[in-house]
């Protein structure tokens, strides 16, 4: 008796673990239930996947939503519906928002406004403080929850974690990897000086790289002290990504598209939408970031998609605001480079969905398998497009990447069988979920 699907993709090549190959793949209750031959399968919906590649659904472990807060900038319905028309499933949104979600409640009320609106999947990061520290063991362990967030540079407010015994605080209660910005705030604070009024290009030179390298020293010998497990965000430069391959005993390593694609000699076109933090850097330190990516020291990617409108961005530097959009542009443009030569489709997928689910502990997420959820990347890799201000679905509607022309493109975005994005059209109404953790699983 023939096999019965919801869903069976017919005719595409399989990305996973065990490298490329053709395959169909069949969907039965929002998992994957097959892969294989599956040509005498009866199914409700059959997809011609011939000529496109099937990655594990991409998994965006940054991102800012600003919900509940500045939603003029972004919401949780549109931060998702930008991730699924490029290619992401599932995301990790920042706690950095108003309020600041730090506290049980707030995490429900995330949870309770992504339901019926978010378009992926998603989980919300529970910020650290000096207030909250007796209550992260239990934060922490909420459905929901993707960990601990601590800002040790680049925040404001109780957010801000600077001093050495806060951060040891925190990371001698909790048992779940914790994520870090790390800038040290005090070099920040007495750079200041170096900011030249109208001139973003003096961004990198405030924000320089020893402030950089001297939090991201003192963050792992708190964590060697604590026995703890560390995950530091956004890698920019050359000198912490030699550091960190030292360390990986304890530290997780991320970095982003934009700090593997651009340089800061865009600050002369591109100005204050170049304005991140960490900053975008010289070509040597791009140069740096690559060879971590290269060596194995960079276990994930994320974008640190963190949108302003135009207007907030047109003011003159430094009151202009650190952040650009990336979630869309993730895959397109991490395909590009692939199509570039300069990292493989499976390392690819190694950054963008086998590693979060590593070091998380994602479950039932990572991987195309019998079992997992039915979460996929649908590519074309030959694909030529230009990215475009008007592709973009987040509420700013721009990218530092408009009329840049990628090779390889996203198809498809198909969260736990359904198929959310395809062709560039929205198909499926807002039935994103939330991800599920090892440690915060149900006990029977």
């Amino acid at each position: 008796m023939a096999e019965t699907f919801d869903t069976v993709f017919r005719g595409g090549t399989i990305v996973n673990q065990d490298g490329p190959h053709r395959a169909d793949l069949g969907v039965r209750d929002g998992r994957i239930a097959l892969i294989g031959e599956l040509g005498a399968a009866s199914a409700g919906e059959v997809v011609d996947c011939t000529g496109l590649h099937l990655l594990p659904g991409v998994i965006d472990t940054q991102v800012h939503f600003r919900e509940p807060g500045p939603t003029h900038k972004e919401d949780l319905e549109s931060g998702s519906r930008a991730a699924v028309m490029g290619g992401v499933t599932a995301v990790f949104e920042m706690p950095n928002t108003n309020p600041l979600t730090i506290t049980a409640e707030a995490l429900e009320d995330k949870l309770s406004r992504a339901r019926g609106r978010m378009h992926c999947d998603h989980a919300f990061f529970i910020g650290g403080t000096h207030d909250n520290v007796a209550d992260l063991p239990e934060l922490e362990r909420l459905p929901g929850c993707a960990g601990v967030k601590v800002f040790m540079g680049s925040s404001t407010g109780s957010l801000l974690v600077d001093d050495d015994p806060g951060v040891r605080a925190i990371l001698s209660v909790i048992r779940r990897r914790a994520a870090f910005h790390s800038e040290d705030e005090g070099r920040l604070n007495a750079r200041k000086g170096e900011r030249v009024p109208g001139d973003p290009a003096s961004h990198p030179v405030w924000r320089d790289a020893e402030a950089a390298l001297m939090c991201t020293e003192r963050l792992v010998r708190i964590a060697r002290e604590t026995g703890a497990r560390i995950h530091v965000l956004h890698i920019s430069t050359a000198e912490e990504m030699r550091f960190l391959a030292g360390h990986k005993d304890v530290a997780t390593v991320e970095t982003t598209p934009h700090h593997l694609t651009l340089t800061d000699e865009l600050y002369a076109t591109l100005g204050t939408k170049l304005q991140m933090n960490p900053p975008v850097r010289s070509a040597e330190h791009r140069a740096g970031i690559w060879w971590g990516l290269e060596q194995g020291v960079v276990d994930v990617l994320g974008s640190d998609h963190a949108p302003h409108t135009l207007e907030e961005k047109a003011k003159p530097y430094p009151d202009s605001p650190s952040g650009m959009t990336g979630v869309q542009t993730l895959v397109p443009v991490m395909l590009d480079h692939v199509a570039a030569g300069r990292l493989s489709l499976e390392r690819f997928v190694d950054l963008s969905s086998a590693g979060p689910a590593r070091i998380f502990n994602i479950a039932g997420k990572g991987r195309l398998a019998a079992g997992y959820d039915a979460d996929i990347t649908v590519v074309d890799l030959k694909r030529r497009e230009t990215i475009r201000d008007s592709w973009i679905a987040s509420k700013p509607g721009w990218t530092p990447y408009d009329a840049v022309e990628v090779t390889g493109w996203p198809v498809g975005t198909v969260v736990r069988g359904h198929r959310v994005m395809w062709e560039g059209e929205l198909h499926d109404p807002a039935k994103g979920a939330p991800v599920r953790f090892m440690e915060t699983l149900p006990r029977a």
